[in-house]
Formats: structure tokens, sequence, C-alpha cells
């Protein structure tokens, strides 16, 4: 009995020792934006979308799908809801940070929500490539008009 206990409270000891590395980096303004960043820039969409699977709380995955009226993230031609999802990741999220650590830097600002908004529009184009060669100029029609949407209505 006395050396389960004594390994219970070396183990627990170590835990409490070690798992502050585990924890990841400590939330900066820096550490945040390059997190941002590379969610929305550099991941390919799978790979963004498989993160989303096990999300850190700090940041916010809440997406309203595709918001256009009537049409929806889907339709015989395209799928853009992987890519909407991305969008609202990107959208949400600099504006947070600009909440946060808004100070000394402007997160959201027009330039960043061009450059948003245009991976919005390569996603969508993407996806199109996968569709089948007859849908395809359809698609991409479609991501046109999903891309001046967010352009027109999207933010500042």
């Amino acid at each position: 009995m006395r050396f389960r206990l004594a390994v219970l409270v070396a183990v627990t000891s170590l835990l409490t020792v070690v798992s502050p590395a585990f924890a990841g980096p400590p939330h900066t303004p820096s550490t945040d934006w390059a997190f941002v960043r590379h969610e929305v820039w550099e991941l390919p969409l799978p790979m963004f979308i498989a993160s989303t699977q096990h999300p850190d709380p700090w940041f916010d995955w809440s997406t309203d799908g595709c918001s256009a009226p009537l049409l929806g993230g889907r339709g015989v031609s395209y799928d853009f809801r992987a890519a909407c999802r991305r969008h609202d990741f990107g959208y949400r999220n600099v504006r947070r940070l600009e909440r946060r650590y808004g100070t000394g830097r402007s997160y959201w600002n027009h330039t960043t929500r061009l450059l948003i908004d245009q991976q919005f529009l390569a996603d969508m184009r993407t996806s199109c490539r996968h569709r089948n060669l007859l849908l395809r100029p359809i698609c991409s029609m479609w991501a046109h008009i999903y891309y001046l949407g967010v352009r027109q209505f999207g933010g500042p």
C-alpha cells in the first residue's frame, strides 16, 4: 500500500512539473497572430478542417456556415462549406486579436480583410477543381459570386 501511495505521489509530482511543457506556447500577441496566420494562409484546407476537430478554446472556431441567403454552402455544382468555415475563422479571430491586443497594432484592417477574402476565393477554386469536369465552370462562377458577396458585405 505504501509503495502504491509513493508511486502515486511521485507521478503526480512529475506531472505537475512537466505539464506546463505540454500546454503549448503562451498566448501573446505575436504567438496568437502567428497561429491565426498559419491556420488561414499556410495550412492546406483539409488540414485546417482537421485542426477544427481538436480546437484550442482560446480561439473562436464557431461558424455560421456559408451565410449566403437562399443559397447556403452547397449546391449541385459546388460545396464551399469548408472554405466558409476557414473564412469565418479568419474574420472572427483577426477581430478577436484586435479586441485583445489592438493597442499599437491594427490586426483587423482593409489589407487583412482582403487577404482573408482572397484565401476564401482560392479555397473555393480549389474545391471547384475537385468537381466533375462539366461542373467546374459553374462552380467557378459561384466561387466568384461568393467572393464578390464577402467583398461587398463582409466588413470594413
